[in-house]
């Protein structure tokens, strides 16, 4: 066992030592300077003053080096500042990250609560109209992008009807990027949902439990639904890592999240990416 938990232990830092190399890269590779782009367009700001800012900022050093001091403050909890304002990258992301977790919080809900629902109804009526049409509607529901999906909600039901708004930290504010994640990540649950429970009702237990003359919704909801969780618990886990991603770019249009905070941006486009 305890071997287990330190090979565990040992992948886990791996992982993230190898996630620090590719936030690091990640920046250098895309081109541009976000120091010069910066002050491209201020007046007043000479060449001399941005390349001491570049200094300032460690990034004037070779790339070995900007990692090296990079690992070192990030091993004692210094993730840096931002160019505008001066703030810890810290702070800041302790800031909007209560928005980003209500948002991945409220997207898993509604995932859950639409794709299990759908996906039951689906396996329960294999083969019939409302199961191909999940089916149709779920191959769709992955292949849109959610910054699609965003914008067509907000023409609908903010330009167009007024209901919701467009932006806003309250829990208007939260429906829309809600949904746009939701949705989304509810067609992989009802997939998933769906072709578990069509395991589920094949199996032995299933049958004895019908034969034994228990009633069908005692059946369905007490043995076939807790077998079924089982997968989709799993699944649960991989979708708020990546609805936690998904977040960030609906918070970047619509909430105060760290969506909209991270920038192009060593420190905090490092923090948020990892």
């Amino acid at each position: 066992m305890l071997s287990f938990i330190a090979r565990r232990s040992l992948a886990a830092l791996l992982t993230v030592w190898i996630a620090t190399i590719a936030a690091v890269l990640l920046i250098h590779l895309v081109p541009g300077d976000p120091i010069r782009t910066m002050f491209a367009q201020s007046q007043g700001v000479t060449p001399a003053q941005i390349e001491e800012i570049r200094h300032n900022f460690g990034l004037d050093l070779p790339i070995y080096r900007q990692y090296y001091i990079y690992l070192v403050k990030l091993l004692h909890g210094d993730l840096g500042v931002t160019i505008r304002g001066q703030q810890p990258v810290l702070k800041l992301l302790l800031i909007c990250l209560p928005y980003t977790l209500a948002l991945t919080c409220a997207a898993m809900l509604i995932a859950l609560a639409l794709g299990m629902s759908c996906g039951f109804i689906a396996a329960y009526k294999r083969g019939s109209w409302f199961d191909s049409g999940l089916m149709v509607t779920a191959i769709l529901g992955v292949s849109l992008p959610h910054f699609w999906l965003g914008l067509m909600l907000i023409l609908l039901f903010s330009v167009k009807w007024g209901l919701l708004p467009v932006a806003g930290t309250g829990f208007q504010g939260l429906i829309l990027p809600a949904l746009t994640l939701g949705v989304t990540n509810a067609a992989i649950i009802a997939r998933l949902t769906r072709s578990s429970m069509i395991e589920i009702f094949s199996q032995d237990f299933i049958r004895t439990a019908r034969a034994k003359g228990l009633p069908r919704a005692l059946v369905l909801y007490r043995h076939a639904l807790r077998a079924g969780l089982i997968p989709i618990v799993t699944m649960m886990g991989m979708q708020f890592t990546y609805l936690m991603g998904g977040g960030r770019l609906s918070s970047r249009m619509c909430l105060a999240g760290t969506g909209s905070a991270a920038s192009r941006f060593r420190p905090f486009f490092s923090a948020t990416t990892r």
